[in-house]
């Protein structure tokens, strides 16, 4: 039984579908057997068939229950086509509605035309009475009713008309201020720029290019007009679309896919501006502490406060360590105010980004540490010369991931604070006491030249060199007895540090005049026996000239 009557309801929903298609009126006999199988109890029902609502020129008048025989969205088109049928029906301003019992519930007519029946099963979906449910259908069955036939009657069309064509001259007169503002806002912003940037781009050799700027601005202006252009016309076109009967759904949906999202966030935008007044606070409270944190230490760079053994380089690190750190603690409490902040997509990025930076900065988080112990312990300060590896240079900038600095050559060279702090350092202008450092460099002189002459030359050179100290007094050393000459090396002591490879260049020069003036050979490097003629340079040098020229 069961299966012949689920094929004999089937049966009448085909029949009612093809009635619908080939625009023939369904009998009566038709209608009431398809609401009785409507009614139908179910024992398991899809939630794509559950419930539909009945719609009339874009207004939901009422949610229906469906059946697996007879889907929802089915029964509420069937449903939707015969109130159709009653407006049409005729055009007179009034409209008989009847609620009579029906074997599965109360039936509603319209003008004598039935429209549906109101079953339990309907009334358990919008979980009140059964006649309560039926009196309310009823009443929005008659409101649209009289509404589709007021929609469509002359004076209607004609309002319509005449809606659309206000709302065309409206977005006529919209766009032609639109182009104008456009027209207007380009000349204006190209004046501005090219006003306000002459001399800016003069002073910098046009490398500050006021076309760039003016390019860029009139860009952000011509694609927010472009926005406000296309909303224009897809709000024109809603409107257009509303003002007549037959488009009015069309026109709603329209606005529903806009609307909405735009009325989203304006409302959640509302919503979080309690959230958006205590980060304000946040931030205000943040620019103010970090306000008084530089007004510090421009007292302490000016010596207004006195901060004992404080050095001044280390002034703007310290203020840039505490900017960081006060602005740190105001993310924190900040955190939680952020919109999204308590979403999981939110909660991801933030996992993201943390892992990301955890597995790519190791190098930057050890420079950046590195450069902290190089800015603090001391050993290096803007303006010494330093050898670190290979480089000699003078100490320019010291940042928190490398070091610069100014090689004698006058070439830049960027170091990481990671190798600086892990590299032997060699200061030449830290003064370890008032005696300075102390310069030396080492001849090999055969054994049968005399010691003590030997020595005597030698402080006589380290003398005549400028920015060598005569007290505490040069001296020198034997450094090595070798194969076939004693090594001797002069030590001075200097205090210009900077100026070390003048000084010894000058030392060498002056070596070898006195050398040359006292006829004593400097060993070869590849020595195997004495020449017949001594290995110095020819009586037409003189290096007591030379000394007293450079003087």
């Amino acid at each position: 039984m069961n299966m012949a009557a689920d094929f004999f309801g089937w049966l009448r929903v085909a029949a009612i579908v093809m009635c619908f298609a080939l625009g023939l009126t369904v009998p009566h006999e038709l209608q009431a057997q398809t609401e009785q199988v409507d009614a139908l109890p179910q024992d398991e029902e899809p939630d794509d068939t559950y419930s539909a609502p009945v719609i009339i020129d874009g207004e939901t008048l009422f949610e229906i229950r469906g059946s697996s025989a007879l889907p929802a969205s089915e029964r509420a088109a069937g449903v939707q086509k015969r109130i159709i049928e009653a407006a049409v029906a005729n055009t007179t301003d009034s409209v008989a509605i009847a609620i009579s019992d029906d074997e599965l519930g109360l039936a509603i007519t319209a003008d004598g035309i039935p429209v549906t029946i109101v079953t339990e099963a309907d009334a358990e979906l919008d979980e009140m009475d059964l006649p309560v449910l039926a009196r309310l259908q009823a009443e929005s069955i008659r409101q649209a009713i009289l509404f589709y036939r007021s929609g469509r009657t002359e004076e209607a069309r004609v309002s319509s008309a005449i809606d659309a064509a206000l709302w065309t001259l409206g977005f006529a007169v919209f766009s032609i201020a639109l182009f104008w503002i456009r027209r207007r806002v380009k000349n204006r912003v190209t004046e501005l720029v090219h006003r306000k940037l002459a001399g800016v781009e003069s002073a910098t050799n046009a490398e500050v290019q006021a076309e760039a700027i003016a390019a860029l601005i009139r860009f952000g202006v011509n694609f927010v007009l472009l926005i406000l252009f296309f909303l224009g016309v897809y709000y024109y076109l809603s409107f257009v679309l509303l003002s007549f009967a037959e488009t009015r759904y069309i026109a709603q949906l329209l606005l529903t896919y806009v609307t909405e999202p735009v009325l989203h966030i304006v409302l959640g935008f509302i919503s979080y501006l309690p959230n958006l007044i205590t980060l304000a606070i946040i931030w205000l409270l943040t620019m103010y502490v970090i306000k008084g944190l530089k007004a510090l230490m421009r007292a302490v760079e000016a010596g207004s406060f006195d901060l004992g053994n404080f050095e001044r380089h280390w002034i703007n690190p310290t203020f840039n360590i505490a900017r960081a750190i006060v602005i740190l603690i105001s993310l924190v409490f900040a955190f939680p105010y952020i919109p999204g902040s308590d979403s999981a997509a939110f909660q991801g990025l933030t996992i993201l980004i943390g892992a990301m930076l955890s597995l790519g900065s190791n190098s930057v988080v050890g420079n950046i540490l590195s450069g902290l112990f190089v800015i603090y312990r001391r050993s290096t300060s803007i303006g010494d010369r330093i050898k670190v590896g290979d480089h000699v240079g003078d100490v320019v900038e010291i940042k928190l991931m490398e070091t610069h600095l100014k090689s004698i050559k006058n070439e830049l060279i960027s170091i990481p604070n990671a190798q600086l702090l892990n590299s032997d350092v060699v200061n030449f202008s830290r003064k370890i006491d008032g005696s300075g450092l102390l310069l030396h460099t080492t001849v090999g002189i055969g054994y049968e030249e005399p010691p003590e002459k030997i020595e005597a030359m030698l402080i006589e050179a380290a003398q005549r060199t400028k920015g060598l100290k005569t007290r505490p007094e040069p001296f020198v050393l034997w450094t090595a007895l070798a194969d076939y000459a004693i090594n001797y090396q002069i030590n001075a002591y200097t205090t210009r540090g900077a100026s070390i490879p003048r000084i010894t260049s000058d030392l060498h020069r002056n070596i070898m005049a006195v050398f040359t003036e006292n006829r004593v050979q400097i060993m070869t490097p590849s020595y195997e026996t004495d020449p017949p003629e001594p290995k110095i340079p020819p009586e037409g040098w003189d290096g007591k000239l030379a000394h007293s020229e450079r003087e």
